[in-house]
């Protein structure tokens, strides 16, 4: 089985992108289920709507996760409690909407798993993200509860990503960070079969600062005159990683860095 992970999705740009191309890559890639980190897909490049979440979906999303602007956009709120196949971080703060975990069913009958979290460092305060994956792991057990697991890390430090990855290798199918909007070159599979990478990267348009018009930023950056952070418009490139799967073991075969389109290209 394999498995596409995109990172964030920032706006129009990377929305664009994936509506354009995201079918056609499925079937090019041979992609067996797909999920996307959506959280900064709303035009002004913070949280998401509704209606983006049912064009991921008809563009071949299977799951969207989020992160830290999850209710940047108020009406998702109503939304998140109705539709299953978007994910909040688990360790928000309870109570909150919607759910940080769900396990999924395929047309093959193969269950995934999937698992939302938030860093603590120089993040929005929620619950130690290390004694909630603790927690978890009592319960959820891979190849008994799940055929798949994958875990979106939304944090913003290296070393905490490197951490959890740690916590879950041998446990999860995948641990991907999210949140940094730049793909690190780290895609391996850990010492007890985990795939990882710490950072997927960002849909989005990397002529930009992070995804953010890059003029703008700057004059932020130089105190000169700026306005409110707003998203680069150019032509996006998909970034994340492709996962092939044993069905046996519920652990990672490979792991490979994924781009497509943009200023980024696989070697």
């Amino acid at each position: 089985m394999r498995i596409l992970f995109l990172g964030d999705v920032v706006g129009i740009s990377g929305c664009s992108k994936i509506m354009s191309n995201l079918l056609e890559q499925i079937k090019i890639n041979k992609i067996d289920f797909v999920i996307i980190n959506g959280e900064n897909a709303a035009e002004a490049g913070v949280g998401l709507t509704k209606e983006i979440c049912e064009d991921f979906f008809k563009c071949g999303a299977n799951v969207i996760t989020t992160g830290n602007h999850i209710w940047d956009q108020k009406d998702i709120m109503n939304f998140i409690d109705k539709e299953n196949r978007l994910l909040r971080p688990k360790n928000l703060f309870e109570p909150a909407p919607g759910r940080g975990f769900e396990i999924y069913t395929t047309n093959e009958n193969i269950k995934i798993g999937v698992l939302n979290l938030m860093g603590n460092v120089f993040m929005k305060k929620c619950e130690d993200v290390f004694e909630t994956s603790k927690k978890f792991l009592e319960k959820y057990k891979l190849k008994k509860d799940f055929d798949f697991l994958i875990v979106d890390f939304h944090a913003e430090i290296t070393s905490e990503k490197n951490a959890l990855g740690h916590l879950f290798d041998g446990k999860a199918t995948l641990v991907v960070g999210t949140h940094t909007h730049i793909p690190t070159n780290d895609a391996r599979i850990l010492k007890n079969g985990t795939a990882y990478q710490t950072d997927a990267g960002m849909c989005g348009d990397y002529d930009s600062v992070i995804g953010m018009n890059k003029d703008n930023s700057l004059n932020r950056f130089m105190k000169k005159d700026s306005v409110k952070h707003f998203p680069a418009k150019g032509d996006a490139t998909l970034s994340g990683v492709i996962v092939e799967c044993n069905i046996e073991t519920g652990l990672a075969k490979k792991i490979d860095s994924y781009f497509f389109g943009g200023q980024l290209k696989n070697n």
